[in-house]
């Protein structure tokens, strides 16, 4: 051990600590500074930024043996309180720049050690600094947070006011469509609120700490686990094996009817195979992290090793065995079947186009805050679970049979107070069940905490879709017929895999009005990544072959590609794939909006482009459903206080899309009329013992469904409260009055006769979507064949504003995921795509500041205040333009994601562009 004197935020103190400790790790441990998050752990994220002696660095990766004694050291805690904030702090709040807020903390520290140096930076010097410090946001897109520090700048060099980084509320009091402050805002810029890292360490004494026993192999039959060893190791209290759950030790995939996987395929603790990398085998319960990783090395598994299948061409092969014993690869079949038959039309179409092969793969997720989650038994036997699920009441029905007990009556989910991002992939429950099972096994409180490796190779991705697509149009450019074929790669479990397949019928072409298409999805089995859900659920794969073909449809027919869209995008008359009116017409409107931009786009890069630097334009259009097929509902409820406030309670759980504004919004736009100010509105949230289900955080389904919950509940209450003279009455009044103080508010899609999609594909899903025309600019080196997103512009209609800052920061966050996903993210190699900087997430330089909307908002009927939703809209197509553009620079045609340089110097090269083929010679196909 080491003694050090050091200076902690202005204050002196001592610290004895392991040499080899890291910095964060005693800020965090010892100190109880937790406003410093851990992040990748790899000092690739710049979550855990400190400043050390007027340097900022990762304390992640900073050992206490390398810190001089009486250092300076200014964490997040040093720099502003919620009742003091630095102006970084304020500007943060201001522009919406904490989204999850995970990452906050670091930026933030980052931000004062540039304004400390240069008080007047440039936005280049801001980004500049971010990517010199491997600052990363996974949410906003960098262009919130370079805007609060150049707003902070200003503040502290006098130029504006505390004032203009404040609030103002509007003379009416409204607060719906303004840029008030999400109520999670200043303990995410403080550091104060607390993630589930933070609350582990708030556990209290006996908790155990939790380490997996993890498959390093893809596929195998599990001969024995031997655990003895290992229970003999120091500080270990128990190995919990699938012997010790007293459930059905599975998952409840919840699978469609006419699945033929078994909706409890995937275990909880593998008993008799290992489905792919990283299953878990056993849990290792000990004193210490320390002591059970120890003890995990002890752990004896003797495994049967199998061919694993780490592709859908792979797991279909006429000869490949079944991964699931009595379930064949290929389990589930999607048909779409619109208007006429689409084969003789296609013999008549003046122009045909077609593409095989087009494929978006295994994007990674990518949160900054890795998985965590917690168990314990409270006071009256139940069995309590927190972690960062978006989905509560429904992970709890998923994994109650596996672990033997009854959801709402014995198992309890709820969320930690803060949660960084998910972006779907908690949409799965993935670690709820084994620390569940561990508390049952021990009776002990158990906390486990995901380093990022296991983050990575354990967790959901995006599953890979191969599609071939066909278009017949006339010679005016007007498609008359589509036809389909998409295979969805969706690993070793089915869960979600059904809905995802159809989801390729219900968007592949979808924004225009094609009277007639046919085709067939099929979901296979595969020993690759399981395959969970992520922000914009199908759509991606599904729009990046509809819109690279219609950009090959438009060179066909020699037409400007925005012009074709024009012609084809829905107007009255034209039904979607799924055979349904859309609700509004706005795509028009979206292409006349954002028209004047493309042709200034295409001029522009005709002046800049170069030999040794091409600049191109390309643009795609994007469609999303709100909601999760059929009839969607939930529950929410109003009661009024006796201290006057009005208490609305619900599970609307919150992953960084800002759900605590999204229901204040909604709720106080419907109480305004008694003079509620929003204040005076408690939320109670995200928590099954506290709220009723609000659904899943997925699908942008939320704003909507809960939404009108909220709206029907609150005028519940206003009709019982309101008085014959048109005011309403105080608590007091009410009791007098025997007036009910609490009501249930609900709501579903049955109130617009959603249904779900037939086996064609038909029928009327949704309620509402949102709608998008994406315009990206691009530059490629030739020389290098590195693409540069220069700019990227999109207009979109997504209904009626409820909060304008939460509404642009999704935006932008998703247009950066659409460039990441374009152009560098994958998990496709398990021994390269292990860290966070390899699964290519991209840095602050790899955005470009120059991101614009272009808002053509319709109000929506059936919307909550004529909302919509919004967190999947800019993450469907943004790829394909991308895509579009680059081959408008250089002529090169990205078939296959991500595009990565290689790819296009292989192109530019007149060479092969390697891509992953599928059987030609397949019964599927």
């Amino acid at each position: 051990m080491i003694k050090k004197k050091l200076n902690i935020n202005g204050v002196t103190t001592v610290v004895v600590a392991d040499p080899e400790a890291m910095l964060a790790d005693v800020l965090r441990g010892q100190l109880h500074l937790t406003g410093t998050k851990v992040g990748c752990g790899k000092a690739q994220c710049g979550a855990c930024s400190v400043i050390l002696n007027g340097k900022v660095i990762m304390s992640c990766a900073y050992k206490m043996k390398r810190i001089p004694d009486e250092s300076i050291i200014t964490t997040i805690e040093g720099i502003g309180t919620p009742t003091n904030l630095h102006a970084l702090q304020l500007a943060w709040v201001k522009y919406g720049a904490a989204q999850c807020g995970f990452c906050s903390p670091g930026f933030i520290v980052s931000a004062k050690g540039l304004l400390d140096q240069n008080p007047n930076p440039t936005r280049e010097e801001v980004r500049d600094w971010f990517q010199k410090h491997r600052n990363v946001c996974r949410c906003t897109g960098y262009k919130p947070i370079v805007d609060a520090v150049m707003a902070a700048a200003k503040l502290m060099r006098g130029e504006i006011t505390v004032e203009d980084l404040s609030f103002r509320m509007p003379a009416d009091g409204k607060i719906l469509g303004t840029d008030y402050p999400r109520p999670s805002a200043v303990g995410k810029v403080t550091g104060t609120i607390e993630y589930g890292s933070d609350f582990g360490l708030r556990m209290p004494p006996g908790t155990l700490q939790l380490k997996l026993v993890q498959a390093q192999v893809s596929h195998a039959r599990i001969l024995s686990i031997d655990t003895s060893e290992a229970e003999k190791m120091p500080g270990v209290y128990k190995v919990v094996t699938h012997k010790d759950i007293k459930g059905k030790n599975r998952i409840n995939g919840l699978n469609f009817p006419n699945n033929k996987g078994d909706s409890y395929d995937r275990p909880i603790l593998c008993d008799e195979k290992v489905f792919q990398f990283g299953d878990a085998i056993a849990i290792v319960c000990a004193d210490t992290e320390a002591n059970a990783q120890a003890a995990v090395e002890k752990v004896k598994v003797e495994l049967e090793i199998l061919p694993p299948y780490m592709s859908a061409p792979a797991a279909m092969e006429p000869d490949a065995i079944e991964i699931h014993p009595g379930t064949p690869n290929v389990y589930y079949k999607q048909l779409i079947e619109k208007g006429e038959d689409t084969a003789p039309l296609m013999e008549k179409a003046d122009v045909v186009v077609s593409m095989e092969d087009l494929y978006v793969g295994r994007q990674p997720h990518l949160p900054v805050e890795p998985d965590v989650a917690a168990a314990y038994y409270d006071e009256n036997g139940n069995l309590q679970i927190l972690s960062k699920s978006i989905g509560l009441d429904l992970h709890a029905l998923m994994i109650g049979e596996g672990l033997g007990l009854e959801p709402g009556k014995n198992l309890f989910l709820s969320q930690f107070p803060g949660v960084g991002g998910t972006f779907g992939y908690k949409f799965s429950p993935t670690i709820e069940a084994l620390v569940g099972a561990a508390a049952m096994a021990t009776g002990k409180p158990c906390f486990l905490n995901f380093n990022y490796y296991q983050q990575i190779t354990y967790t959901g991705k995006r599953s890979p879709f191969f599609i071939d697509l066909k278009y017949g149009a006339t010679k005016d450019g007007k498609i008359i017929a589509m036809e389909s074929n998409w295979a969805v790669d969706h690993g070793p479990y089915s869960e979600f895999g059904d809905l995802l397949t159809l989801r390729g019928a219900q968007f592949i072409g979808a924004g225009y009005g094609i009277p007639n298409i046919r085709g067939v999805g099929y979901t296979v089995c595969t020993n690759h990544c399981w395959g969970s859900a992520f922000r914009a659920y199908g759509s991606p794969q599904s729009f990046f072959a509809s819109e690279t073909l219609m950009d090959v449809l438009a060179e066909k027919l020699g037409m400007d590609p925005l012009e074709l869209r024009y012609i084809n995008a829905y107007r009255p008359g034209d039904t979607n794939p799924s055979g349904h009116e859309p609700e509004v017409y706005s795509i028009t409107e979206l292409i006349d909006a954002i028209r004047p931009k493309y042709q200034a786009a295409l001029e522009k890069a005709k002046k800049l482009s170069t030999p040794e630097k091409k600049r191109g334009v390309g643009v795609s259009v994007g469609v999303y459903g709100c909601g999760l097929d059929g009839v969607d509902g939930a529950e929410v409820w109003v009661e009024l206080l006796a201290d006057g406030r009005v208490q609305i309670s619900t599970n609307w759980q919150d992953h960084g899309q800002g759900a605590d504004m999204g229901l204040l919004a909604t709720s106080h736009e419907a109480l305004r009329p008694m003079g509620i100010k929003p204040e005076q509105i408690k939320l109670v949230m995200n928590d099954m013992n506290l709220a009723p289900a609000g659904g899943p955080a997925g699908g942008s389904r939320s704003q909507l469904v809960i939404g009108n919950a909220a709206i029907n509940g609150c005028e519940q209450l206003l009709n019982a409260l309101k008085k014959a003279d048109g005011t309403y009455m105080t608590y007091d009044e009410a009791v007098a009055n025997g007036i009910p103080l609490k009501y249930i508010g609900q709501w579903s899609t049955a109130a617009d006769n959603c249904t779900a999609c037939d086996e064609k594909g038909q029928g009327k899903p949704f309620a509402t979507y949102m709608y998008g025309v994406f315009l990206a600019e691009v530059e490629v080196d030739t020389k290098t064949g590195k693409t540069q997103v220069v700019g990227m512009t999109l207009a979109a209609d997504v209904g009626e504003v409820v909060n304008q800052t939460v509404l642009d920061g999704q935006i932008y966050g998703g247009l950066a995921q659409g460039i990441g996903l374009a152009l560098s993210e994958d998990f496709e190699d398990l021994k390269k795509h292990t860290s966070m900087a390899a699964c290519g997430i991209p840095y602050v330089k790899d955005i470009p500041d120059n991101m614009e909307i272009i808002y053509v908002n319709k109000s929506r009927k059936i919307g909550p205040h004529g909302a919509s939703g919004v967190g999947e809209l800019p993450l469907t197509s943004p790829h394909a333009a991308i895509c579009n553009a680059i081959y408008n620079a250089c002529g090169v045609r990205i078939t296959q994601l991500p595009a990565l340089p290689e790819k296009i110097l292989a192109g530019l090269r007149g060479k092969e562009i390697p891509v992953v083929k599928r059987p030609i010679k397949n019964p599927a196909f």
